[in-house]
């Protein structure tokens, strides 16, 4: 039988368990995946933790790459040997083989490996929706993206760049800033030594940024408001220092009529002429070079646990995958 990581309580890494699963037939519109390589991403420690809850036991994982073994009726866009990759739809790819719903899967070019795929899947859509949705970052624009040497952080750099944007990258060390730059950002913030506010108002000679990214959450809210424009937009999403706190929404108009967003991409790829037009546009940049993706960490898959101390712990940059 397959193997696949579940958890039946929350908590800490620990409680990841590396069992043996039944995988049947797929059903109708559903495919069976053999997994090649399985993205590790932060909402993933959200699960684990219950910080997101989910019915126990539970599996989990979101993001994954692999080959179809076999389709179920109905299914016409793919056939067995096809190389496909998934975000969305239900959880379960920390798993060796794995069901999932065919209208949720997409189509591997050639060019991109399963070792690529699994790091661009949920991190460079996040991009897409953040830079080309939420707030379509043009080019001479100035921004704000906190955590730039993460996964979501680097392709960030590298897309700013291609949209002849600056991006301003927040960081927690020098080894930290130096990747972030070598991918695109125009400047580096090192928050355990600066104050990220102090220098933003210094490189936007006082005016501040349009926008602000952010996915550390309760430490950093607050004062990524006054890094923003009057009018400006701060998007928040993620929760990497914990929940950001409830607050007076008069503080928005004090400070200058701002804006805030708690965007997903589930919403924003959940109809599937959605997830095509967004992931052909991060394909292309990929298999074109302005965006470059490689995994910088990789575990085996019954590791996840020790994967998910090294990510909580910061010791992570960059994409991080699980091998079954």
């Amino acid at each position: 039988m397959p193997h696949a990581i579940r958890f039946h309580k929350t908590g800490g890494p620990e409680v990841l368990q590396w069992e043996e699963v039944a995988v049947g037939d797929p059903g109708p519109n559903e495919a069976r995946i053999r997994l090649k390589a399985v993205g590790l991403n932060y909402i993933d420690t959200y699960h684990r933790s219950g910080l997101y809850p989910l019915p126990l036991p539970s599996a989990i994982g979101r993001e994954g790459a692999g080959v179809i073994e076999a389709v179920g009726s109905g299914v016409t866009e793919f056939k067995p040997g096809d190389r496909v990759a998934w975000t969305t739809g239900p959880l379960g790819t920390y798993a060796e083989v794995k069901i999932h719903p065919a209208d949720r899967l997409v189509k591997l070019p050639d060019a991109i490996s399963f070792e690529q795929a699994a790091c661009m899947m949920l991190q460079g859509l996040t991009v897409h929706y953040l830079l080309r949705r939420t707030y379509p970052v043009k080019a001479g624009e100035t921004i704000l993206f906190h955590a730039a040497a993460g996964g979501v952080g680097l392709i960030a750099c590298q897309w700013a760049k291609a949209l002849g944007a600056s991006l301003i990258g927040t960081v927690g060390s020098e080894e930290k800033a130096a990747l972030a730059k070598a991918n695109g950002a125009a400047h580096t913030i090192i928050y355990t030594k600066e104050d990220f506010l102090a220098r933003v108002k210094e490189i936007t000679g006082g005016k501040g940024v349009p926008v602000v990214y952010d996915s550390i959450g309760k430490d950093t809210f607050v004062k990524s408001l006054d890094c923003l424009q009057p009018r400006g937009l701060m998007v928040s999403f993620g929760n990497a220092s914990g929940p950001v706190d409830a607050f007076n929404l008069g503080i928005l108009a004090q400070k200058g009529s701002l804006y805030v967003t708690r965007p997903t991409l589930d919403t924003h790829v959940g109809k599937r002429e959605e997830l095509l037009a967004a992931t052909a546009e991060l394909f292309d940049h990929v298999v074109a070079g302005r965006i470059r993706i490689a995994p910088r960490q990789q575990y085996a898959l019954k590791d996840a646990a020790q994967a998910h101390r090294d990510l909580e712990a910061r010791k992570t940059t960059g994409s991080t995958i699980l091998v079954p």
